[in-house]
């Protein structure tokens, strides 16, 4: 996995999320809930969370290695590098979705 990789991904599922023709393909514009076979937010928080999980086991091993003498230095800050950008990412969608969750919050019923 390399670091442009994770953040594409990243952007790639919140597009679908907000794809305005995928809601008008029976998606919540229609009232029938979820896209036909389109991932939930949640599965798709799930996937993000597993990325970063398997990013950062990835830097752990690489590190290990590193200490043991069995790494290259750039193979760990590459992947030191992809665990940072996909921790970055995450927190950029956490703070847009609260913000979206503050705006939410401010309009009057």
């Amino acid at each position: 996995m390399s670091t442009p990789n994770i953040a594409a991904n990243a952007y790639a599922s919140l597009a679908r999320l907000t794809d305005p023709a995928g809601l008008a393909k029976g998606g919540l514009a229609s009232g029938a809930g979820a896209a036909a076979g389109a991932p939930s937010f949640g599965a798709l928080l799930k996937d993000a969370v597993g990325s970063i999980e398997q990013a950062s086991r990835t830097s752990d091993a690489q590190s290990t290695a590193m200490a043991a003498g069995k790494a290259n230095i750039v193979d760990v800050v590459t992947a030191v590098s992809e665990t940072e950008a996909a921790i970055d990412t995450l927190v950029a969608v956490r703070d847009k979705v609260i913000a979206a969750y503050e705006e939410i919050m401010k309009m009057p019923i």
